[in-house]
């Protein structure tokens, strides 16, 4: 009987499995409206969480995924929030918001460091002048003695060290940055931004247990997998830059493992081999003029002017009009001023001795002074005096103020030999022409020396700056937070 009764029980399952018969006559449901009962169903809390962004789906929607937080995907609009924070000059708020303890509980059992003078002011001795344990170590006695009578000027320091250690040894103590807002432990982090990606310090290689000329421990993994994404342009030796001198390839104790090179060995991912031309850097090329350009130039003074204006029209007046003109008295010219127009002209005739000075004049030897004579005059006012001096005597031509000629920016000098003179063709027009052709270049040549000797100085004080620049630069970047 059980046998049967067995039998029965799998018909009964046969029959439940079979789906739901509908008739043309009965109501068949809705799938939409079960729908919608399921939804009408969940909670709103429910409802909440299932329409919440992922931190993932949130980043792969804004600009810049690096300022996402995991809190920022329960706001009301998660990408509006993350635009306002991605804003420059934008302060965030501080971190403590969230916490359910009370703020700075975790420093109640860390012990407070005792206040430490800076640098610049123990250099003044000022310490080992007050020793508070000593004063301490004093009887009582002592103490009453020393408000009866004290001793006045055992803390004097010199003036001069006090100077130098407020103006000139003094430092701008370490601040914060702006925006930068205070936390629980930020005294007790590294400070990271003297540190750069691929330098290794001292400390770092002692605690890796490196060796001298060694490579990391892990570029053997980088030979294989390739360089971070995150540096794309930082050289690695034996990646994608030579390795040092004295090194070698190998994955012996010390050595750089293999380079990572296709199967025609050539390398994938820079020159390991060192053997490209290296580029110019931006260091040896042509320094950039940063001057403003919109400075104003020194206006010169009306003076200066009307002085210049009265050279000029003495020095017209003094042009020779036809043939040369040896000036008279000591001077003896070494050649010839020459303005020579675009039709030259020579003179027929040159005269190359001197020109003797005419015996109208007076023949007499010049002085280098003048003695004025002296009158007797009555004396006026309470200071007058006795003597007077006649000035007009003594206004005679000084010891070679007429030999004084000043040159004109455009005036050449050319040198003619007496013995090229006296031969018997003596010099030809075209001769002459070729000379004042000949110091005419030369001349030219001289300017384009001068302006690539000035322009020579112009790019090394360029330099000179930009390198005081950078400089100034660097030292604002190394202060840090510091209690």
């Amino acid at each position: 009987m059980q046998k049967f009764s067995a039998g029965d029980d799998n018909k009964e399952n046969v029959e439940d499995k079979k789906g739901e018969v509908f008739y043309d006559e009965d109501d068949i449901p809705d799938e939409e409206a079960e729908q919608v009962d399921v939804e009408a169903k969940l909670s709103k809390k429910a409802r909440k969480a299932r329409d919440k962004l992922s931190v993932a789906e949130l980043k792969t929607l804004v600009k810049r995924p690096e300022i996402v937080e995991w809190t920022d995907t329960s706001s009301s609009d998660p990408r509006l929030l993350v635009h306002l924070k991605s804003y420059r000059n934008c302060v965030p708020v501080p971190s403590h918001w969230s916490l359910k303890r009370e703020y700075l509980s975790s420093k109640r059992g860390v012990e407070k460091p005792p206040f430490d003078l800076p640098a610049f002011i123990k250099a003044t001795g000022i310490m080992e002048m007050r020793d508070n344990t000593k004063e301490d170590e004093r009887s009582l006695k002592q103490k009453q003695r020393e408000r009866v009578q004290p001793k006045m000027g055992k803390l004097d320091i010199d003036y001069q060290k006090l100077h130098d250690a407020f103006f000139r040894f003094q430092v701008k103590p370490p601040l914060t940055m702006y925006g930068e807002v205070y936390y629980e432990g930020k005294e007790m982090e590294t400070n990271l931004k003297d540190r750069r990606p691929g330098e290794l310090s001292d400390e770092l290689k002692e605690a890796l247990n490196m060796p001298p000329n060694a490579p990391p421990p892990w570029l053997i993994n980088m030979q294989r997998v390739g360089p971070p994404p995150s540096y794309p342009s930082m050289k690695i030796p034996g990646l994608n830059a030579p390795i040092p001198a004295g090194a070698a390839w190998g994955f012996h104790p010390g050595g750089w493992g293999k380079p990572p090179v296709d199967e025609f060995n050539r390398p994938l991912y820079g020159d390991v081999f060192g053997v490209l031309q290296p580029q110019e850097s931006a260091e040896n090329q042509e320094p950039v003029d940063r001057t403003i350009w919109g400075e104003l130039q020194e206006v010169e003074s009306e003076e200066e002017d009307e002085d210049e204006d009265e050279e000029e029209e003495d020095d017209d007046e003094e042009e020779v009009g036809a043939g040369l003109q040896t000036p008279s008295g000591m001077a003896t010219p070494s050649g010839m001023v020459s303005s020579v127009p675009s039709e030259f002209d020579a003179p027929e005739h040159l005269d190359l001795r001197k020109a003797r000075p005419d015996r109208d004049e007076d023949e007499g030897p010049k002085s280098l002074y003048s003695v004025l004579p002296e009158q007797e005059i009555r004396s006026r006012g309470l200071f007058g005096g006795q003597h007077a001096y006649d000035i007009k005597s003594g206004q005679m031509p000084v010891l070679g103020q007429e030999d004084r000629k000043r040159k004109k920016p455009g005036d050449i000098e050319v040198s003619i030999d007496a013995s090229t003179l006296e031969a018997d063709d003596g010099l030809s027009k075209e001769a002459i022409k070729a000379k004042y052709e000949r110091e005419i270049e030369q001349q030219r040549r001289d300017k384009q020396g001068f302006q690539e000797d000035l322009s020579d100085l112009i790019a090394s004080e360029s330099r000179k700056r930009q390198k005081r620049e950078e400089d100034n630069a660097r030292k604002k970047k190394e202060s840090k937070f510091r209690f």
